[in-house]
């Protein structure tokens, strides 16, 4: 996960030179909704999504329709880098609201003190390219990061027994019709460059289809909250597709960033019971 969804900050930044971003969320989400419906009507996978339609429109839209636009349109304004970084605060966004809805889970100094490291760490990884800072975009940005958060929450709290090929497939479908005409009115005047269309094929089949079931199946091994920890993993992927040798910061914020996973994520040791 940390790989497939490093990659789509490039990806993303490359499309929006050529395409609106709601052309570019309409095509992402309607290639990847192309592939998998009919596979999920195939294994009847959407029949059981009626009784939990909405929670299944709150997922959606929290985790797919408004993230993905805001993301990139505010990749119109900012580097891939920048935005690997402002969206490591997924993790730290994830534990303040489980904290604040009363979650029982072990939130204890050790969890604080990894997410904190991790945040440090992916710093050091972009070398804080901060670019022309946008006002605006940073606040898509921070929408965004409080979206991935709760999302995986909506999904673990309200749907842990529906088929994921179904809520996939069915919240790229919902996703596709909504911007479908707004796509239409933003229709691009030539055929995109051959870079823009690989870019567009890789979101949608990469880091959509493919991606969003291979992250059902974490979120269910780990949990919503460690799930989220790949953010800070997923920088390292996007800086690194920038660059050619790594430099110091980059290796020493690595090494940060992997630190904060294994104390965000491990579990403290169980007592032992004396015999």
């Amino acid at each position: 996960m940390c790989v497939i969804w490093g990659i789509p900050y490039l990806m993303i930044r490359v499309a929006v030179r050529e395409l609106a971003p709601v052309t570019l969320v309409f095509f992402r989400t309607g290639i990847a909704a192309a592939l998998l419906v009919p596979l999920a009507a195939r294994r009847a996978e959407l029949r059981p999504l009626l009784r939990h339609w909405q929670p299944l429109l709150a997922y959606t839209a929290i985790e797919v329709a408004l993230p993905w636009f805001l993301l990139s349109h505010a990749e119109t304004r900012l580097t891939s880098s920048l935005t690997g970084l402002l969206l490591a605060a997924v993790p730290l966004a994830g534990a303040l609201i489980v904290t604040l809805t009363g979650e029982r889970a072990r939130l204890g100094v050790r969890l604080w003190i990894g997410l904190l490291v991790g945040i440090v760490g992916v710093g050091a990884i972009v070398g804080l390219d901060l670019g022309q800072i946008s006002l605006i975009a940073l606040g898509e940005i921070a929408l965004v990061a409080v979206c991935y958060a709760v999302g995986p929450l909506i999904l673990a709290r309200t749907m842990s027994g529906v088929p994921a090929l179904g809520i996939v497939a069915a919240s790229l479908a919902i996703s596709a019709l909504v911007y479908a005409p707004l796509a239409a009115l933003n229709w691009p005047a030539k055929f995109p460059s051959a870079h823009v269309v690989e870019s567009v094929v890789g979101l949608a089949v990469v880091c959509s289809a493919a991606a969003f079931l291979i992250f059902f199946a974490l979120i269910r091994e780990v949990g919503p909250l460690r799930a989220t920890v790949i953010t800070y993993v997923n920088p390292a992927v996007a800086a690194a597709l920038g660059v050619t040798l790594l430099n110091a910061g980059m290796v020493i914020g690595f090494v940060l960033v992997l630190a904060g996973c294994f104390l965000a994520t491990g579990r403290a040791p169980e007592a032992v019971a004396e015999p």
